[in-house]
């Protein structure tokens, strides 16, 4: 694969998932500009105090937002593909790396995890508030849809991008929606116990 610019980010970005971005930094402008006018792809990739990660997600630009006066960017991207991070290079003003595409092993999710994983983002999404959830397509890879629309944070999302098995990986999502769901409903009735009567005990982990 051709050389790519990177961007790193304090997220991670999913296959399929769509992020909004404010571009500011001249260097980054440099790149998502030379990516929209080239419709051309660049890396995001998570980094943070522990330094950057290997594996990332080729991201496109889908939507030009706004652009300012003083050359920052509101824009909108896509997770394509993922990455790892094969060797870093150097010439240009953002960060540039060798990498190669990270395809998933052939192993399927199983037809009883994919119809719990729905039932379970139905559940979380009605516990919300939310009348007519945002219900992902069934794709091959449908654990990444899933939890691209459920705020597990960036450690478990990093996780399950580096994951090569479906099967596993919405395994891993199953869990993460079970959890989810039954937060949820401890502090609802935690509210509901403080409302009757004041006295409130939470249950140890």
């Amino acid at each position: 694969m051709p050389e790519l610019g990177l961007f790193p980010l304090g997220v991670v970005l999913l296959p399929s998932e769509q992020l909004p971005l404010h571009i500011f930094e001249p260097r980054y402008r440099e790149l998502i500009d030379e990516c929209i006018q080239g419709e051309r792809e660049f890396g995001l990739v998570h980094a943070d105090d522990e330094g950057t990660r290997e594996i990332g997600t080729t991201a496109s630009v889908v939507e030009i937002v706004r652009r300012f006066p003083d050359g920052r960017l509101n824009v909108v991207v896509e997770g394509r593909e993922r990455f790892r991070v094969v060797r870093r290079t150097e010439g240009r003003a953002f960060e540039t790396a060798e990498v190669a595409l990270v395809p998933d092993e052939p192993d399927p999710a199983e037809p009883g995890a994919i119809e719990r994983s729905l039932h379970l983002y139905r559940r979380l999404a009605e516990q919300a508030g939310s009348d007519a959830p945002d219900e992902p397509r069934l794709t091959p890879r449908l654990s990444y849809a899933l939890a691209a629309r459920v705020d597990f944070g960036p450690q478990l999302k990093q996780g399950l991008l580096e994951q090569r098995s479906e099967r596993e990986r919405l395994r891993q999502v199953v869990e993460l929606l079970e959890r989810a769901v039954q937060a949820i409903a401890l502090e609802r009735e935690i509210g509901d116990r403080a409302a009757r009567n004041g006295k409130v005990t939470r249950m140890p982990d």
